[in-house]
């Protein structure tokens, strides 16, 4: 996993050499590794970010989002993926850090810790580390119909817990610049956030919650996350 969130702007490897590579044992948990980016396209310094999120989200274990955010767009350049409540769930994880202000590029692991999304050695280090301190999460169901979940018992943290769905466009997308910081420039996305619902509260009780609906190609992914500390207990993926 370090070679491949450390090697920023080199060519990727071949297929068969990142196979042979060996992964740290703690990969293969049950229990997802949530990493929350938040970037922008008009941001000079994010372009490496998304890079080092982009390798990342390729390792088994990890579900990787990205969320644009709409405060560089004085810059000249509104980012064709922000939206208004993209900024202020960043917003919710600086509060629950105490962090002094907000910032680009922030990736957000699990909820309980941030590094800035350039690091790949400290970034690499968080997950691994989240990886390996987890303990089974509450179980989290998709029903074949497709548009409900069930999320099952254990126990809910102080100040209460929510169910949180985040819908996204799964892969690569790029976006050609026009004007400001990265005028000219490609900027490549992973998992671009499209919606954030919130889906009910969770009290540590087997809970069954209706899914919004998602455009075709999408994925849902299903966070159980605390209302206080924003720390992410479970989270699992729908495709």
């Amino acid at each position: 996993m370090a070679g491949a969130l450390l090697a920023v702007g080199s060519a990727a490897q071949p297929a068969g050499a990142r196979a042979e590579r060996p992964r740290p044992p703690a990969i293969r948990t049950a229990a997802p590794v949530v990493v929350e980016l938040f970037t922008a396209q008009g941001c000079g310094g994010c372009i490496e970010a998304n890079t080092v999120v982009e390798r990342a989200a390729a390792e088994p274990g990890v579900i990787a989002l990205t969320y644009g955010v709409d405060y560089w767009d004085y810059l000249g350049w509104a980012d064709t993926f922000a939206r208004p409540e993209f900024a202020q769930r960043q917003r919710a994880y600086r509060a629950a850090l105490r962090q002094r202000g907000v910032s680009t590029p922030q990736v957000v692991i699990d909820g309980r810790r941030q590094v800035s999304g350039a690091r790949g050695l400290e970034l690499e280090g968080a997950i691994v580390e989240e990886i390996g301190r987890q303990t089974w999460p509450p179980e989290i169901e998709f029903r074949e119909t497709g548009d409900r979940v069930g999320v099952g018992s254990g126990r809910a943290p102080a100040g209460g817990a929510e169910v949180v769905a985040v819908t996204y466009t799964p892969g690569i997308q790029t976006v050609e610049v026009a004007r400001g910081e990265n005028r000219g420039r490609e900027v490549r996305h992973i998992n671009v956030v499209r919606t954030v619902t919130r889906l009910g509260e969770w009290r540590g009780r087997p809970v069954l919650y209706a899914l919004p609906e998602a455009r075709d190609g999408d994925a849902v992914a299903v966070l159980i996350q605390g209302k206080t500390d924003r720390r992410i207990l479970g989270a699992k993926v729908r495709s």
